[in-house]
């Protein structure tokens, strides 16, 4: 029987393109379902910029009236260009385990964007920043996915491969247990960056939360588009003022001030460090919705989480290799644990395999790598 592909276009198949995970996980107690409103937020015109410059549809894929898969085909004019050749995206993907199913998503894809002039696409990836739902989970199949990142099943690997998909990135994931001690002899370094004449580090202020927002956000788009390694430098977006308070304004009644950290040099904002309770840990219990009854959890995950991801950080370049980075991360640690002492461990996410000097720096902290999501790519012939 041949497949069906039906574009998303109204509530009853965005309906079904959230409950169909439900159905492949169901005896997969590690899967935990993203929090819906935040992947709609992607799909939403309104809300997402990336609209701006690029496309993005969903499709249901059927065999007869049963969903066999799900995804989305995306396009950006500007980001797909740094590309040769030019590469549009595949993501959100969800399927079932049949080899057939995967040949003819992939070939659809193909399809969907040969008409748009394309020679080449990739995925698993998002409409959107990197630091998301990007990338297939090839690692580390027997631990839930924290905040921002998706689990696949083994069999994901296999069958994405088989259609012919070519590795193009790996990015790490780094654990680490907060009962472990830190290396006295770091701890030391990094009393010593701090009493430097000039040096203060502090958690944000929630008082003058924008004005912190501000700082952060500028060292970000200047760390983050001069970077020493060169790490996907070509995918970086310029974050805005707008975007910025929106997160900021979101996440402020769920952060831990002291796992929001920066650093400041002669008064100057230098470096800072953003890491965030796991929110997965809500989703998990709400299956992925967040109506307003479950609001009481959101408020009380400060106190009630056991994960914490560290979602972001950055230095000035100019401020590089003074030890700045190490103090945000060390300070981060040891002040979080001591304001949340139910943490259990932190994760943070997305370290390309060829950033070797960032992958020294968190095995130095103790953290080691426990995930790797790949990121694949498909060559579209004439």
């Amino acid at each position: 029987m041949a497949y069906r592909f039906q574009k998303i276009e109204n509530k009853k198949e965005i309906d079904l393109f959230h409950h169909f995970p439900f159905s492949l996980y169901k005896e997969n107690s590690n899967w935990i379902p993203p929090l819906r409103f935040e992947i709609e937020n992607i799909f939403n015109q309104d809300k997402n910029t990336f609209f701006e410059k690029g496309e993005c549809e969903r499709y249901l894929m059927f065999e007869g009236d049963k969903i066999v898969a799900r995804f989305a085909v995306m396009n950006h004019s500007e980001k797909d260009t740094v590309f040769e050749p030019s590469m549009g995206g595949m993501g959100f993907l969800e399927m079932v385990n049949e080899q057939n199913v995967a040949d003819d998503v992939i070939r659809f894809c193909k399809e969907w964007h040969k008409k748009r002039g394309y020679k080449a696409f990739r995925g698993p990836i998002n409409f959107g920043e990197n630091d998301n739902y990007w990338g297939l989970l090839i690692e580390n199949f027997d631990e839930p996915p924290i905040y921002g990142m998706f689990y696949h099943p083994p069999y994901y690997k296999t069958r994405l491969e088989e259609t012919g998909a070519e590795k193009l990135d790996d990015h790490w994931s780094y654990k680490r247990e907060f009962s472990i001690p830190l290396p006295e002899r770091l701890v030391r370094i990094t009393n010593r960056i701090e009493s430097r004449p000039g040096v203060k580090l502090r958690p944000i202020d929630l008082k003058k939360i924008e004005e912190d927002a501000e700082a952060i956000r500028t060292i970000y788009n200047q760390a983050w588009s001069e970077q020493d390694i060169t790490d996907r430098e070509h995918e970086f977006t310029e974050l805005t003022r707008e975007t910025v308070n929106r997160m900021v304004n979101q996440l402020k009644r769920i952060m831990i001030p002291e796992s929001v950290l920066i650093a400041f040099v002669n008064g100057e904002p230098a470096s800072f460090i953003v890491s965030i309770p796991d929110l997965n840990e809500i989703s998990a219990q709400t299956n992925g919705k967040l109506k307003w009854w479950h609001f009481p959890k959101v408020f009380r995950i400060r106190r009630t989480a056991t994960r914490l991801r560290v979602a972001v950080f950055g230095t000035l370049p100019k401020y590089r290799k003074l030890g700045l980075e190490a103090l945000t991360f060390v300070r981060g640690i040891q002040m979080t644990h001591k304001a949340a002492p139910q943490l259990k461990h932190l994760e943070g996410g997305w370290v390309s395999e060829k950033n070797w000097l960032m992958q020294r720096s968190l095995e130095a902290l103790g953290c080691y790598h426990h995930k790797t999501h790949r990121t694949y790519r498909w060559m579209i012939e004439d």
